[in-house]
């Protein structure tokens, strides 16, 4: 325990420090031989740790009966925060949206589905994020005298126009579904996916209702808001409660669903409409 105590410790402090670290190397920043070599050799160490615990319950569950890649999912989830796994695979899938969105293709969408888009109440402010960056990054450019602050300046602020970009691409090629079968499938980008099933539903209905909070906001009466531009337009009423996870990992059980469809009545018909 003690060993992937300090592995999880290791890994938590390493992802930012490699990030500081590229950014750097990125930006065209010259650090000092001593610098460089102590970081590397650094994370050099922190990764043989990681290797080496990693192995171990690769081993063991290995051992228990477990196939390779069971034994490997365990392992990274014994060791890695789920907090850093669900940053990391956000950001793979939201890169992933950037190519989705350039050839118009849609995720999890299949013949017979209905797609239902939620970027509505949002679009405007997505495009606005990333007018402000631009400016901001053309006037850093032109006010900053140093050199190396301005190269380090500009990586971030390309880096952030990027992360704006793939999170809205990721929202577009990622609409809520209704299955012909009469299941649905809740969805917020890369950040948040949840599945009802048919037999789970007990009613639904066009209710605009503007609440506040975050994006993923439960009340302790299990009412599950996914909130998009401070609007909600559909509530999903259950007959029995379902677990959901948040965007960092956290669980949650939800027995009413409020979320946002462009589009609610379509939504609403589609999924009263009895399977065939």
């Amino acid at each position: 325990m003690t060993r992937i105590r300090a592995a999880r410790i290791a890994v938590t402090a390493v992802v930012p420090a490699e990030l500081v670290l590229v950014v750097c190397l990125a930006a065209g920043v010259r650090l000092p031989g001593w610098a460089l070599a102590a970081t590397e050799a650094l994370l050099v160490g922190v990764l043989l740790l990681e290797a080496r615990v990693l192995y171990g319950l690769y081993a063991s569950e290995r051992a228990r009966g477990a196939d390779r890649r069971a034994a490997g999912r365990a392992a990274v989830r014994a060791v890695v925060p789920v907090q850093v796994r669900r940053l990391v695979l956000h950001e793979l899938r939201a890169a992933a949206s950037l190519g989705r969105w350039a050839v118009r293709g849609r995720h999890g969408v299949r013949p017979g589905d209905l797609a239902a888009a939620y970027t509505g109440p949002q679009t405007a402010m997505m495009y606005g994020m990333l007018f402000v960056s631009v400016i901001e990054t053309i006037g850093l450019a032109l006010l900053i005298p140093w050199p190396t602050v301005h190269r380090v300046v500009l990586v971030l602020d390309v880096y952030g126009i990027l992360l704006v970009l793939a999170l809205h691409a990721a929202c577009v090629t990622r609409p809520h579904v209704v299955r012909p079968d009469g299941s649905l499938r809740i969805r917020y980008g890369a950040l948040f996916d949840l599945a009802v099933p048919a037999d789970a539903v007990a009613s639904v209905r066009v209710d605009r209702r503007y609440p506040e909070g975050r994006l993923v906001t439960l009340s302790e009466d299990g009412v599950l808001d996914l909130i998009v531009g401070s609007q909600t337009s559909v509530t999903l009423e259950l007959n029995r409660p379902l677990p959901f996870t948040r965007p960092l990992g956290a669980t949650g059980e939800a027995r009413t669903v409020r979320f946002h469809a462009d589009d609610p009545r379509a939504l609403v018909t589609a999924l009263r409409r009895q399977p065939a």
